[in-house]
Order: structure tokens, then sequence, then C-alpha cells
């Protein structure tokens, strides 16, 4: 029997954005038969206790036990490497990645790299208060050497009220909300804005929103888990 990679996807958090990762690994994978797709094992832990509030104090509650016996249980299973498709919850990368013997991907790295490759100067970063909070994506971009910027409480608490109270709860984004953040990004001279939350990914969906300003962080993570696994991505029309 031919062995293929097999991806294991640490999933749940939340459970419409693992669908939707899903979704963009099929759809963005070139093929002609079922069997061009790429091999996954999915863990949906919608149990998972919320990234943000144990980041910011708000809760003592933490995720990474979660995670990890996840990330073991996939690996006893035989996959061959890991994906976690919550941007915020790569506060835990390095703990989650040694905890295994197999390569955990890491979704931010991956996103600012990209949105460099698309000559992107300065990045606007749309993400969970607990990724802001922890720099996450702040520490790539200047690993990089890219310039980045970051929005005001104001329009922050905007970001996770359209992640929280919109996405996250089964509602419609509020989009003229999210266009008002938006203005914020290019009024500070940002070329392009990273939806550093899958929630954030959903409304890229959703809306349609097809301007090359948006860097998905999602798909971003889609097309390297498809190349990871020695697929072919469908060419871009």
């Amino acid at each position: 029997m031919k062995k293929n990679k097999t991806v294991g996807v640490l999933g749940g958090l939340g459970p419409m954005a693992t669908v939707y990762f899903y979704e963009l690994v099929v759809e963005m994978t070139e093929s002609a038969k079922d069997q061009d797709h790429v091999d996954m094992i999915v863990v949906n832990r919608a149990s998972t206790p919320d990234r943000t509030a144990y980041i910011v104090g708000e809760s003592e509650d933490s995720p990474l036990d979660y995670i990890v016996e996840d990330a073991k249980r996939l690996e006893s299973i035989g996959v061959d490497f890991l994906v976690l498709t919550c941007n915020t919850a790569h506060y835990f990368h390095e703990k989650i990645n040694n905890s295994v013997a197999i390569p955990l991907l890491n979704m931010i790295e991956e996103t600012v790299d990209y949105a460099i490759k698309e000559n992107h100067k300065k990045i606007g970063i749309l993400a969970t208060t607990g990724n802001i909070k922890t720099g996450l994506y702040q520490d790539m971009c200047e690993k990089k050497g890219v310039d980045y910027h970051v929005l005001d409480d104001e329009n922050q608490e905007k970001i996770m009220k359209i992640i929280y109270e919109d996405v996250k709860a089964g509602k419609d984004a509020d989009m003229d909300m999210f266009n008002e953040v938006i203005s914020v990004l290019k009024e500070n001279d940002c070329d392009c804005a990273i939806l550093g939350c899958t929630e954030l990914s959903l409304i890229k969906r959703n809306e349609g929103l097809s301007d090359d300003f948006f860097v998905d962080s999602s798909e971003v993570l889609a097309m390297n888990t498809i190349v990871k696994s020695g697929r072919k991505l469908k060419k871009r029309v």
C-alpha cells in the first residue's frame, strides 16, 4: 500500500474555522480524482478553553494541555506533521512542537513570509487581543524586517466584537464596523491587512473579499499544508 504523507489537524479552535480550513485544502488542491487530495486526520476539540481569555489573564483554564494531548494523540495515530488552525494558539507553538517528534507548521511565520513574497511593505495586523498582546505577528514582522501597524484600543475592541459577538456566535459580521477598521489601516499607510484570526478568514469567504489588500492566514496555512503533504496546488486564475 502506497504511503502518502498525512496531516494531523489540531482543530475546534473554533469549529467553523476548522471546517473552513478543511474546505480550503480541498478547494486549493489540484485534483482529477479523490486520490489526488491530502490525507488528513482532524481533531475538532471544541471544548478547548478560550485562548485569548487565558493569555490576557481573564481565565486560569489553560488550553495548552488540551492541545498537547491532541498533538500526541495524532502523532500516535501516525500523522507526518501537524497544523494548528488557530492563530492565537500559536502562543504555545514552541511547547506544542517540543511535545511531539513530528513538526508543527508555524502559521504566523508562513503568513508573514507570504505577505513579504507578495511585496507588501507595511502590514496591518488584524487578530485577537490575545494575539496582539503577546506580539505574535509583531515579533515575526520584526524578525523578518517588515513594517507593521497595530490598532489602537478602540479599534481593537471593534475587531474583538466582530470575532466573538458576530462570527463565533454564528451571526453575520458587522461589515460597517469592519470597513471602519480597514480604513484606519489604510490611513496609516498599510498596503495589506493580515487576517490573523481564522474567524476573520470566514469574513473574507462570506463577504467575498477579493481585494489584494487582504492576506488570509487560513489560506496561507492551507497552501503550505498541501505542499508539505506532497500534493499539488491548484493554479490560481
